[in-house]
């Protein structure tokens, strides 16, 4: 009875020998490959290359603010930006985490810098102004919504999967 105990416990060590050195070797290869690349930290600023590809590698955890006015934002937007105009950004940011990566733009420099000012000094750490706003994020082909955005017309690549990278490899080059 004994001798078949020790063959089901050195079958067991056997097997959860073999699946921590599998885990082990996944976890080493992933590392020395670069297969999951880790996020750099936020900036004070960025430009619309660095949204657009923490978008484009499925990044859920940011927010974009919009704090022009609610016209503005009605007209177009970066697609999932969320409107918080500058009068009222203070307040409505309280239901937002202190440290969440926050990339905020409005009509001018000086308006997105105002607004970055004011979520620092409410105590939130991760926040960067989106160089250009909306007219830089459109001249790199970054999604946009709202009334006037809905009447442009799909562009080729919307559709097409070897256009869609060409094209991206293309705005990856512009200069905004």
């Amino acid at each position: 009875m004994e001798s078949g105990k020790d063959a089901v416990e050195s079958a067991k060590n056997t097997v959860e020998s073999a699946v921590k050195n599998t885990v082990e070797s996944a976890k080493n290869a992933g590392e020395n490959l670069g297969v999951i690349p880790s996020e750099p930290p936020i900036q004070p600023q960025s430009d619309v290359h660095a949204l657009k590809s923490r978008l484009e590698w499925g990044e859920p955890a940011l927010t974009i603010l919009d704090v022009r006015d609610r016209d503005a934002y009605n007209q177009g937007r970066i697609m999932g930006a969320m409107p918080f105009p500058v009068d009222q950004l203070v307040d409505r940011a309280g239901s937002l985490a202190k440290s969440r990566d926050i990339y905020v733009y409005g009509e001018s420099e000086e308006q997105t810098a105002q607004a970055a000012q004011l979520l620092r000094n409410a105590g939130y750490v991760h926040v960067s102004e989106l160089k250009g706003g909306l007219a830089a994020w459109k001249a790199v082909g970054g999604p946009t919504e709202g009334t006037l955005e809905s009447r442009t017309p799909p562009g080729a690549d919307d559709y097409n999967v070897v256009d869609r990278l060409k094209n991206h490899a293309e705005t990856q080059q512009k200069q905004v």
